[in-house]
């Protein structure tokens, strides 16, 4: 999820600071310390550190285990954890200045708090707001403890902190951030659609994905020795409020769930229990739209809307930004809100907008249901609340159920208008008229083919071509994607076989090196191929050690450095059959000099390039951009030293099996350990090391295998 880049100069908030006065940051509200300390003295919690510094936490009930979440995950990552319920509070910018108001400004755009406030008792159940109790009681409690670490004003951190944390972040695995980008632009990205009755369609935005993610999952009748195995494998940046933390939470009440988190949330996000699993990628359907707005010449807070002039519903977003030391300014900024949703008054017009989540704050009911779920069918009625607005799904279990869902919460639209253009603002015929279900999506349930798959391409090759879904039989108002990425390309052509797959073919497949020659990066091969380069001898040495590549990214390749940063240079992720970003000629000659620079020489093995950085640890690393073992440094070019450093893509990955009798195993790796911040701490890059040489460990899952794992046993809370 990328930080959306929101000027606020271009909200007009630079102005209003030059015009208002310096004043002393206000205090701190009073922290009630001795009732935070007997709130948490409600719950108790053991955590067990394993020899990797996992915690593995426990409590009676699962408000207790989620209580012990919290504090565990502090100890690891409570800066994150900090910022991120600051941004969810909409209370950045008192700390971050103007950069923290972006959020800030988004959070009071979007009534994220009014929303939680309204339906936080109707739409959450009594369990899940038990839950999130505990969990909050956890955070107090370590900011309580390392009281130096917390910044003045973030206590008490209340349950509704959390929830809005959810519908907040939701929105940006979809793209929002790409939207506002191209709506605050300069000038006009867009024409606005017309109805069909009107004029033809218009031209639509070109999606632009995450880096991705991998998930697949193998029947039964696939594997040699019949398991059921689910392979989650989601890329995130390594470190920051969307990095994986590793953690099992085990309560008496039924919840015994392992998996990934991020900071500030309190149930796992995708997983495993003893019965079944799931893991995450995400997808790009059409849950945004943004709408013209017609202004009144005579009155800006009008909009015309159905044949007549309509007032705005009018507030103030109040806007504390830090300026340097203790001073800082209050910056109050108006907000507009239409019947579409917030409004934004930018240099070339004013556009409403409507996201999928706007009115949602379900999703962490959502997820804690699915936690709990011990079956199919109670995993698929989680799954029917449709709370949480995108993010494909694949399923595994032990009964041998294998599933890929094609999840949004996807907007009920009149015919007629092409939703993926900006739309008229003046007709109730552009309004949402509710939600569609979700069976009306695509999904892949127990295939002939024995398997199921997805790498961020479209839902319609998910499995064997006979069991894929029919593109016709979904409607074009879902913006549903169609292009594949080499990720997509290399899972499709590594399990579409007849082939019986044992455990070491499941990791094989999992840590595939190799470009499809479907993929964009085979199509730029093939175009430089066609140049005649005689004239340039950097060029055509060059071109022929390209054409010489296997389209393999192990560290020894010597034809991998120049292929990849080739592509990086020319691709837009996960194109597929788009424009080159840079001439290809052009792209070959920056490349052959940044090497020539650096090395003296073309043929430089990757792994010399492609590097794993963490505290102590410098080691190559194998792997590349849209490969299954998806590695991503932070920009295209070569650093100054001439690497490139790996910070996103393979991150927490777990390799989950359910054998003929449904007993559970799990093997997992997190990209460099456990103690996310502290320097200091050996679990801050014991796993770096494994993870470059692509190892997973058994994960111990069970009291037994536990008590053999041990490093260390604390209790927290009250009595037990």
């Amino acid at each position: 999820m990328k930080k959306t880049g929101i000027v606020l100069a271009s909200l007009g908030v630079l102005i209003l600071l030059a015009a208002l006065a310096m004043t002393p940051t206000p205090p701190a509200r009073l922290v009630d310390v001795a009732a935070l300390r007997a709130s948490a003295n409600a719950y108790s919690a053991k955590i067990v550190r394993d020899t990797l510094g996992v915690p593995h936490v426990s409590g009676k009930r699962d408000a207790d285990a989620a209580f012990g979440l919290a504090y565990a995950h502090g100890e690891d990552d409570w800066q994150t954890i900090q910022a991120m319920l600051l941004a969810s509070r909409g209370d950045l910018g008192r700390y971050e200045g103007i950069a923290g108001a972006q959020t800030d400004y988004l959070v009071q755009l979007f009534r994220i708090h009014d929303l939680v406030e309204e339906k936080y008792e109707s739409d959450l159940s009594p369990q899940t707001r038990a839950l999130l109790d505990g969990y909050v009681a956890g955070l107090n409690l370590y900011a309580l403890d390392h009281p130096e670490e917390v910044r003045s004003g973030l206590l008490p951190i209340t349950a509704k902190d959390v929830v809005a944390g959810f519908v907040f972040r939701a929105p940006f695995f979809y793209g929002l951030q790409d939207e506002l980008a191209v709506l605050l632009a300069d000038q006009p990205a867009q024409t606005i659609s017309l109805h069909d009755s009107e004029s033809a369609f218009l031209s639509s935005a070109i999606p632009n994905p995450e880096l991705g993610s991998n998930a697949f999952a193998i029947a039964p009748k696939r594997a040699v020795d019949g398991a059921t195995r689910l392979v989650i494998n989601s890329h995130q940046p390594y470190s920051g409020p969307v990095a994986w933390y590793e953690i099992q939470v085990t309560s008496e009440e039924g919840w015994n769930a392992a998996g990934g988190i991020f900071p500030g949330t309190p149930v796992i996000l995708h997983g495993f229990n003893k019965n079944l699993g799931w893991a995450h990628t995400v997808n790009k359907p059409d849950l945004i739209d943004i709408y013209v707005l017609k202004i009144n010449p005579k009155n800006k807070n009008e909009y015309w809307f159905d044949g007549a002039w309509k007032a705005f519903e009018r507030s103030t977003a109040h806007l504390r930004i830090k300026l340097w030391g203790p001073f800082s300014v209050s910056v109050p900024r108006a907000v507009l809100w239409s019947v579409h949703g917030p409004v934004f008054r930018v240099k070339h017009g004013t556009y409403a907008l409507r996201f999928s989540g706007l009115y949602e704050i379900r999703a962490v009911e959502q997820w804690y249901r699915m936690n709990k779920a011990q079956n199919f069918d109670e995993w698929q009625a989680a799954m029917a609340i449709n709370a949480i607005p995108s993010l494909n799904v694949v399923y595994g279990d032990k009964d041998g159920n294998i599933g890929y869902f094609y999840n949004a919460k996807m907007p009920k639209r009149q015919s007629g208008f092409n939703w993926q253009s900006w739309l008229p603002g003046d007709t109730s015929r552009t309004l949402w008229q509710g939600f569609e279900s979700p069976s009306t999506l695509p999904k892949v349930v127990n295939p002939v083919s024995g398997f199921v798959a997805n790498a961020n391409n479209t839902p319609f090759r998910a499995s064997g071509a006979g069991d894929d879904p029919n593109p016709a039989a979904f409607s074009v108002r879902y913006g549903i994607e169609h292009y594949m990425t080499n990720r997509g390309h290399r899972l499709i052509e590594l399990l579409d076989t007849p082939d019986l797959l044992g455990e070491e073919d499941v990791l094989r497949i999992k840590y595939d090196l190799a470009y499809s020659d479907r993929s964009e990066v085979a199509r730029l091969v093939r175009e430089i191929a066609t140049m005649d380069l005689t004239s340039d001898p950097q060029l055509e040495a060059a071109q022929a050690l390209l054409l010489s590549w296997d389209m393999r990214t192990d560290q020894q390749n010597k034809a991998a450095a120049l292929g990849v940063l080739l592509a990086l240079k020319c691709i837009k992720m996960n194109a597929d059959g788009d424009p080159w970003l840079m001439d290809p000629e052009a792209a070959l000659k920056a490349t052959a000099e940044d090497l020539t620079k650096h090395y003296g020489r073309l043929d430089v093995p990757w792994g010399e390039i492609s590097r794993m950085r963490r505290g102590k640890v410098d080691v190559p690393i194998d792997g590349g951009p849209d490969i299954l073992r998806a590695v991503y440094s932070a920009g295209h070019e070569l650093e100054a030293d001439g690497k490139l450093t790996a910070v996103a893509g393979d991150t927490y990955i777990a390799l989950v099996s359910w054998d003929k009798e449904g007993q559970m195993s799990a093997q997992t790796r997190h990209q460099f350990g456990s103690a996310t911040l502290d320097e200091n701490n050996p679990h801050f890059d014991d796993q770096a090391p494994p993870f470059a040489q692509m190892k997973l460990r058994p994960f111990p899952f069970t009291p037994e295998a536990l008590a053999k794992e041990t490093e260390r046993t604390y209790q927290i809370g009250g009595k037990p």
